[in-house]
C-alpha cells in the first residue's frame, strides 16, 4: 500500500481503539476482519503503531497539540511503527517539519507523568512496592513483550524444538526460569510450522508457565483449572500429568473455552474435559467438593501485569474496578478451595502488579481458611528444580509467594501463592 493509505488507515484504526469501547485487540481483530485486503506488513505496522500510541499515550497527548490535521493523525504520525522514510513519504513538509521538532524533545526534560505514561492511580501504588526501581518498570512497560512459546513435553522434547526452529531461520533460546518454554528473538508467523501445527509448542509467557508448574499436578490425579480461559494454563498442566487422570477446565465464558477446543485437539491431550460454569458455585462444583488433588484459581483481575502486550488496559481499569474485582477474587477463591480433598493443594494466581489483587487476598484467605496451610512457593520451586532466588517475595524469609514483574524477569507481571488443605 502507499505511505498516505497506511497512514490513513493506522489514524481510522486509533480513532476506534481511543473511544475504549472495547478490548483494543478486539478492536484491532475488527479492523482486520473489515480490512481483507490489508498484507500481513501493513497488519504488522496498523497493530504495532496503535500498541505504541496506547503504551505512550500521555507523551504523544502533550505533543499533539503542537501539530496540525486530526489528531488521530497527529497521533498516529508520532507513533509510526515502521522505516523513517516510508512515513516522511506520506507527510506534508508542515507535518515533517513539526515530527522533527518532536524528534528533538530531550525525554529527561519531560514531567514525570509523560514520561511514564501510567494514570496517576496506578504510580503510587507501583512506587509503593518498588521505591527506585519504579522508572525500570515504567521503562519496561513501554516496550513490547518478548514472544514466548511453551514446548508440549507429552509429545516433545525443548532442545530438539529448538532445533527444529533453528532449522526453520527463527532463534529461539531457553527460558530462564520456566523449564518448558523457548523465548524468540523476533515474532515470526508460527501458525504454518509443523511444530504448531503438530502441537509441538504453543505461545505462552514464561510467568504463566510457572503458574502450571506451581500446581505440581501428578499422574493418574484429580485436577481443576478453575478460571481456565483459553486455556493455555490448562494444556500445560495436562501435559504435566503425562494425559492421565483427570483435569477440568472450568470458566464461566463458554466463548473463551472455545478457543481452548482447537489448541486442545493439537495437544493430543484426552485427559482434559473443559466445561462452561454459570458462577462459582456452579452445581457442577458442589458435586466435586473434597473430591479433588489440586486447584489452580487464575482469577480474574486487572490484568496489569501484562501493560506490555494490553497497554490499553491501564487506560480501562480504575480504583472502583479494583475493588469490585478484589471482591471477586476472594469469593472465587473460597469457592474453589471447597473442592479439594485432604492433602490437596491449591494455588492462587493474578496477571496484576497491585497488592490488593494478590498478598491482601492471601493474608485474608489464610487466615479465614484455617484448615488450609500455606506452602511457601520458593520450596516448590526448589522442588521442581527451579531457582527461586529474585522470583519471590512475602514472609519473613522472602519465599512466600511469587511476585514476577517485567523489567526484572522479561516476563509479564505475575502472582502466585499456595496452600495445602490439612
Amino acid at each position: 500500500m502507499h505511505p498516505k493509505a497506511i497512514l490513513d488507515a493506522c489514524a481510522d484504526l486509533l480513532q476506534q481503539v481511543l473511544r475504549f469501547d472495547h478490548p483494543a485487540d478486539a478492536v484491532v481483530s475488527r479492523y482486520f476482519r473489515e480490512h481483507r485486503a490489508l498484507g500481513p506488513r501493513e497488519r504488522a505496522t496498523l497493530a504495532e503503531t496503535v500498541y505504541t500510541v496506547l503504551r505512550r499515550k500521555l507523551f504523544f497527548d502533550h505533543l499533539a497539540p503542537s501539530g496540525s490535521g486530526p489528531k488521530p493523525r497527529r497521533l498516529a504520525i508520532l507513533g509510526f511503527h515502521g522505516p523513517r522514510d516510508f512515513l516522511l513519504a506520506a507527510l506534508s513538509e508542515q507535518e515533517k517539519a513539526w515530527l522533527g521538532q518532536c524528534d528533538a524533545i530531550d525525554p529527561n526534560g519531560l514531567l514525570d507523568r509523560h514520561r511514564h505514561n501510567l494514570p496517576d492511580w496506578l504510580v503510587q501504588p507501583l512506587k509503593d512496592q518498588l521505591g527506585d526501581e519504579f522508572w525500570a518498570l515504567a521503562e519496561s512497560l513501554n516496550q513490547p513483550a518478548p514472544l514466548d512459546l511453551r514446548v508440549n513435553v507429552l509429545t516433545d522434547k525443548r532442545e530438539e524444538v529448538a532445533r527444529e526452529l533453528q532449522r526453520a531461520g527463527i532463534q529461539a533460546r531457553p527460558t530462564p526460569y520456566s523449564p518448558w518454554g523457548l523465548r524468540l528473538a523476533d515474532k515470526p508467523p508460527l501458525t504454518r510450522l509443523d511444530a504448531f501445527v503438530r502441537g509441538a509448542i504453543e505461545v505462552q509467557d514464561e510467568g504463566s508457565q510457572l503458574l502450571a508448574l506451581l500446581l505440581e499436578a501428578r499422574r493418574g490425579e484429580m485436577v481443576v483449572d478453575f478460571c481456565a480461559g483459553a486455556g493455555g494454563k490448562t494444556l500445560a498442566i495436562g501435559a504435566a500429568m503425562r494425559n492421565t487422570g483427570r483435569l477440568y477446565a472450568f470458566d464461566v465464558s463458554a466463548h473463551r473455552l472455545d478457543a481452548l477446543k482447537p489448541r486442545l485437539a493439537r495437544s493430543k491431550l484426552s485427559n482434559v474435559h473443559p466445561a462452561a460454569i454459570a458462577h462459582e458455585r456452579d452445581d457442577r462444583i458442589k458435586r466435586l467438593a473434597g473430591k479433588i488433588d489440586r486447584v489452580i484459581v487464575d482469577a480474574p483481575c486487572t490484568g496489569l501485569g501484562t501493560l506490555r502486550r494490553n497497554p490499553d488496559l491501564k487506560w480501562r481499569q480504575s480504583p472502583e474496578a479494583v475493588a469490585e474485582l478484589a471482591v471477586k477474587q476472594a469469593a472465587i477463591l473460597r469457592s474453589a478451595a471447597r473442592l479439594l480433598k485432604p492433602g490437596g493443594r491449591l494455588v492462587y494466581a493474578t496477571c496484576s502488579v497491585l497488592p490488593a489483587e494478590n498478598e491482601a487476598i492471601a493474608q485474608a484467605f489464610t487466615a479465614e481458611a484455617t484448615e488450609f496451610q500455606p506452602i511457601p512457593v520458593a520450596a516448590i520451586l526448589r522442588d521442581a528444580k527451579v531457582d527461586p532466588t529474585g522470583l519471590t517475595s512475602g514472609g519473613a524469609q522472602g519465599e512466600d509467594y511469587l511476585r514476577l514483574w517485567p523489567h526484572r524477569h522479561a516476563t509479564d507481571g505475575f502472582f502466585a501463592a499456595a496452600w495445602q488443605r490439612q
